[in-house]
């Protein structure tokens, strides 16, 4: 019994909102996502294109990215979605990186980390905790004294749309740590 592999099983529901956390290769000191903040629009419009998708809130940091999306009704295939997003976007880099042997092998990239999470949203108390977490991410890792200055987020969106105040959650301060 002792290397019995886990038992991960996607949940798949037609039409869901999923909760993402989508994350870089490398993670330290890497800027990546907000350095090439365009092209990473282009990839993600040049899917949702093709395989619509609702933004419902997104928040890119330099090094990972969370995210919500609504699926069309009948629609499950989250995985194609992201897998052409983080092809299209890799394809678009100078390919400069670090690869393992392994992903050399494979003909993979060093930009991405294969998987990512993702989470099915399962009502509305779950679906604005999210959106919090999303908003408040800068936030949290010190990006940012205050969340509306974080320039990568739909935050401003839900501010423009009346649902949070400009100074939503305050502000850092002197002391304060994220995580």
């Amino acid at each position: 019994m002792g290397d019995a592999m886990p038992d991960y099983r996607r949940l798949f529901r037609p039409g869901g909102t999923w909760f993402f956390t989508v994350n870089l290769l490398k993670r330290t000191n890497n800027d990546l996502l907000v350095r090439e903040i365009d092209l990473l629009r282009e990839s993600v419009r040049k899917v949702k294109k093709q395989y619509p998708f609702e933004i419902v809130a997104w928040s890119v940091m330099p090094e990972h990215m969370h995210c919500i999306w609504k699926l069309p009704d009948g629609d499950t295939d989250f995985p194609l979605r992201w897998r052409l997003i983080k092809s299209h976007f890799s394809r678009n880099l100078p390919n400069t990186e670090y690869r393992s042997p392994a992903r050399r092998k494979d003909g993979a990239r060093g930009i991405w980390q294969r998987h990512y999470w993702e989470h099915l949203i399962r009502d509305e108390t779950d679906l604005q905790r999210h959106i919090d977490y999303v908003h408040v991410n800068p936030l949290k890792h010190c990006w940012v004294r205050q969340v509306r200055d974080w320039p990568y987020s739909t935050f401003h969106l839900f501010v423009q749309r009346g649902f949070y105040p400009p100074d939503w959650c305050g502000m850092l301060e002197d002391g304060d740590f994220g995580e």
